[in-house]
C-alpha cells in the first residue's frame, strides 16, 4: 500500500511539474503573437495595422506585460494537468464511465484555474496601449486595482468560466482520442512532429470555437472601476459597434488560430517531452 501511495504522489508531482514547464516554454515563444491578436481583438483592426502599431512602440512595449501570463499560464497549466489527473483517476477507479470521468476532471481543472484570473486581468491592462502611461509595471497595476476592491481583480469572470471548463473538456478528450488512434513512432522526429500536430489541431479548433468569449473578456477587462456590466449586453454592444455583423466579432481570428496552432503545438510537445524525462527520474 505504501508503494502505491508513493507512486501516486510521484505521478501527481510529474503532472503538475510538466504542466508548469510546458507553459513556461509556450509563453516565452508565443507572447509577441498573442499581443498582436490582443490589439486586433480590442480595437477591431486588421492584422497589418495592429502589426504597425506594435512595431512603432518598440521592443520594450512588445514584451511589456509578459510577467502576468508567465505567472498565470505556468500555474494554470500545472493546475490543468495535475487537477485533471487527480479528479479523473479516482472516478475511473470507482467505476465511472471513462468519458464522464474525463469530462468531470477537465471541468474541475478548468474551474479551478479561475483562481488565477487576476493575472489575466493585469495582462489585459498592460497590453492595452491606452494604459501605457497609467501604469509602470505589473505590481503597480495590482496595487491600483486593489483600491477598487477584490471584485475588480475578477472583472470579466463569466466569459472566463464559460471558456475554461468546456475548452478543457475538449482538449483532454480530443488529445487522448488522437493519441489512441495515431500511429506510435519510434523515430524521435516523427514522434515529436505528431505531438506538435496533435496539440496544434486541437488548439486551432478550440480557440476558434471559443474566440467570441475572448473578445468579450478583453472588452470587459479593459475597463477599470465603475459598474460591473452584464456580459450579454457587452457582447451586443460589440456586435453593434462593429457594423452588426457576426464576422466582425471574429476580427483577429486568423492571427488567433495561427497563434493557437503554434502555442498549443509547442505546449503539447513540451509537455510530452517533459513527461518522458520525468518518468525516467
Amino acid at each position: 500500500m505504501n508503494g502505491t501511495v508513493l507512486s501516486h504522489r510521484n505521478i501527481n508531482w510529474k503532472e503538475f511539474a510538466c504542466g508548469w514547464g510546458a507553459a513556461l516554454i509556450n509563453v516565452s515563444v508565443t507572447y509577441p503573437i498573442n499581443k498582436l491578436i490582443f490589439r486586433q481583438i480590442l480595437h477591431g483592426t486588421k492584422i497589418y495595422p495592429a502589426f504597425l502599431q506594435l512595431r512603432s512602440e518598440g521592443i520594450y512595449y512588445l514584451y511589456r506585460g509578459i510577467l502576468p501570463p508567465l505567472c498565470q499560464k505556468t500555474l494554470s497549466l500545472s493546475i490543468m494537468f495535475g487537477v485533471y489527473e487527480e479528479v479523473k483517476r479516482p472516478l475511473i477507479q470507482l467505476g465511472f464511465n471513462p468519458y464522464g470521468a474525463k469530462a468531470i476532471g477537465a471541468l474541475v481543472s478548468g474551474t479551478t484555474e479561475v483562481i488565477l484570473m487576476p493575472f489575466e486581468r493585469v495582462q489585459t491592462i498592460l497590453a492595452d496601449s491606452k494604459h501605457h502611461t497609467d501604469f509602470r509595471n505589473t505590481l503597480h497595476v495590482f496595487r491600483e486595482l486593489g483600491k477598487f476592491g477584490i471584485r475588480e481583480y475578477y472583472r470579466g469572470l463569466v466569459p472566463i468560466v464559460l471558456r475554461n471548463g468546456p475548452s478543457n473538456v475538449g482538449f483532454f478528450i480530443l488529445r487522448e482520442e488522437m493519441q489512441n488512434r495515431f500511429p506510435k513512432y519510434q523515430n524521435e522526429f516523427l514522434r515529436t512532429s505528431l505531438e506538435f500536430l496533435c496539440g496544434a489541431m486541437i488548439g486551432v479548433l478550440l480557440s476558434t470555437v471559443f474566440y467570441p468569449l475572448n473578445v468579450l473578456k478583453i472588452r470587459m477587462q479593459s475597463k477599470i472601476g465603475g459598474s460591473f456590466e452584464n456580459p450579454w449586453k457587452v457582447l451586443i454592444d460589440i456586435y453593434n459597434e462593429r457594423g452588426g455583423k457576426i464576422k466582425y466579432i471574429y476580427y483577429g481570428v486568423q492571427a488567433n488560430y495561427t497563434r493557437a496552432f503554434i502555442s498549443w503545438g509547442v505546449m503539447n510537445t513540451a509537455y510530452e517531452h517533459l513527461k518522458t524525462m520525468a518518468n525516467e527520474i
